[in-house]
């Protein structure tokens, strides 16, 4: 190795360092902030650092709020959204990607206007929907609404995906047999299994976010997912800023080391398709 590539190859590291620490210190913060007393925060001026002397103070803070269920309800709220997304997202991205039919373009256009309309748009005729159906204060309410936004992403990724794989693999299986569901499932999935990772994490984070629609739809305290706990923490005189940040840490954290195993599927999913040969 050569000097110059010893000190490009330095330069990069730093560089990747100097990324690391920016991307890091919101979550240093946020525990540095959890660990620190109210006094400390809006008074004499918050330390730089860690305080673990007042760890048994911010435990009994949040055990007076029932966090673990709300975390449950959130868990709940994504893997429902994700599982579904995924399931009808590859038969209408297969669809997509297989069949010509007239529309095929107006119905692409339709999943792509979903993204465009602002969930705050739908929200009360939404909510007399689920008056009438019954879905109001509901786990399942949360997830249908929540699909209505991740599923038209699941099947544009998933439909680019199919659209790199070639379409002799299917008539040899048609050949011998197989019928479609099987080619769906047991051929072309396996296939493009980075992009329906992808697609699974953009569907899990929609769903671990939920916010707008469980603040709307949910009054029942023990069915709140954790981001509207966490809004539950503000108070009309008094916010207890170390509560909320360590009850946003708690939060936090699963979803990044969720995505921090995935990270490398996503990349590989999102630019599958990408370039046709």
């Amino acid at each position: 190795m050569t000097r110059k590539q010893a000190v490009l190859r330095a330069l990069r590291y730093l560089f990747i360092g100097v990324l690391v620490c920016i991307a890091g210190f919101p979550i240093y913060w946020m525990a540095t902030t959890a660990l620190s007393s109210n006094a400390e925060i809006f008074g004499a001026g918050q330390v730089p650092y860690p305080q673990m002397q007042h760890l048994p103070a911010l435990a009994e803070e949040l055990a007076k709020v029932p966090i673990a269920l709300w975390l449950f309800n959130s868990t709940v709220i994504a893997g429902g959204t994700t599982l579904l997304s995924l399931l009808m997202g590859s038969l209408l991205g297969y669809a997509l990607s297989r069949f010509r039919f007239h529309g095929h373009g107006f119905v692409g256009f339709l999943l792509f206007m979903t993204q465009v309309l602002p969930e705050a748009l739908i929200l009360v005729p939404l909510y007399a929907m689920f008056i009438s159906l019954g879905l109001l204060n509901s786990l399942t309410g949360l997830i249908l609404a929540n699909v209505g936004f991740s599923l038209p992403v699941a099947a544009f990724i998933l439909k680019n995906a199919m659209d790199g794989i070639p379409h002799e693999i299917e008539e040899s299986a048609q050949i011998d047999g197989c019928p479609r569901i099987a080619i769906l499932t047991m051929i072309l999935l396996p296939l493009i299994a980075p992009s329906a990772a992808a697609a699974a994490v953009i569907c899990f984070f929609a769903g671990w976010n939920e916010f707008l629609f469980a603040m709307t739809f949910i009054s029942d305290r023990s069915l709140w997912p954790a981001s509207v706990g966490l809004a539950s923490f503000i108070g009309q005189y008094e916010t207890p800023m170390s509560a909320v940040m360590g009850a946003a840490l708690v939060f936090s954290v699963p979803a990044i080391v969720f995505f921090l195993l995935v990270q490398r599927k996503i990349v590989a999913g999102l630019t599958h398709g990408a370039v046709k040969g």
